[in-house]
């Protein structure tokens, strides 16, 4: 783990800078252009198990995300260590991290570091912890967290299993889960393994409307262990 720095160069994508308000305050994001970008010279996407047609999704803003991001803007923070999943543009940590959260942002693209660290830079951010995680594998350096979020994380028929195992390793005694989904169809299978670690399931559905281009109706997934935390 360790702070984002501010890229020297990028690949050679096509960029655009969007302003979207959450809560009350407006955030500035560095985003692709659209959907059709590509660009893996040395292969290391490729190597990570990333194809052509899923790697241009970390570099967009999806509804879920923007979910995530309005919840932490009011969910009480202080004194939790939080760690973000599959941040991608990285919206939800810039969110907590402007309010002055001990948050960590993570993805598993390999350029999502470089987007996220001039997302911090563009919002006047001081720098934040980012680290690149791999749900399959050990990362003991990464430790425990009070509180882990993440939006739309389970689009492949494997991760509920490699998800809830990771989770459960990072987990802290007393811990709370908040994962937005859009009506995936790994949900249930994602909460069977959870509860298989104990974790306690409760969920409300989601359907808040920003301006005329976002209309979300899915799932605000919480679950948590060893004691009640704070509450939205």
């Amino acid at each position: 783990m360790h702070l984002s720095p501010v890229p020297l160069l990028t690949p050679p994508v096509e960029v655009k800078i969007s302003t979207i308000i959450v809560g009350n305050h407006s955030f500035t994001l560095r985003s692709l252009k659209d959907k059709q970008q590509f660009s893996d010279p040395e292969g290391v996407a490729e190597r990570a198990g990333i194809s052509s047609s899923t790697w241009p999704l970390f570099g967009s803003l999806w509804p879920s995300g923007v979910i995530l991001a309005e919840l932490i803007s009011i969910h009480e923070l202080d004194g939790l260590r939080i760690l973000e999943l599959g941040c991608g543009l990285g919206l939800a940590s810039l969110v907590a991290h402007q309010r002055g959260a001990d948050i960590t942002a993570s993805d598993y693209h390999p350029i999502a570091q470089d987007f996220f660290a001039i997302n911090v830079m563009l919002n006047h951010l001081e720098p934040m912890p980012f680290t690149l995680c791999d749900w399959e594998k050990l990362q003991p350096e990464l430790g425990l967290f009070d509180l882990i979020i993440g939006s739309d994380l389970l689009y492949e028929p494997n991760h509920p299993a490699l998800l809830s195992a990771f989770i459960d390793r990072h987990s802290k005694p007393i811990v709370e889960v908040i994962i937005i989904d859009p009506n995936r169809r790994q949900q249930r299978e994602f909460t069977r393994a959870m509860e298989g670690f104990s974790y306690v399931y409760s969920m409300a559905k989601a359907s808040i409307e920003q301006t005329d281009r976002l209309l979300f109706k899915g799932k605000i997934m919480t679950y948590r262990r060893g004691g009640l935390l704070s509450k939205v």
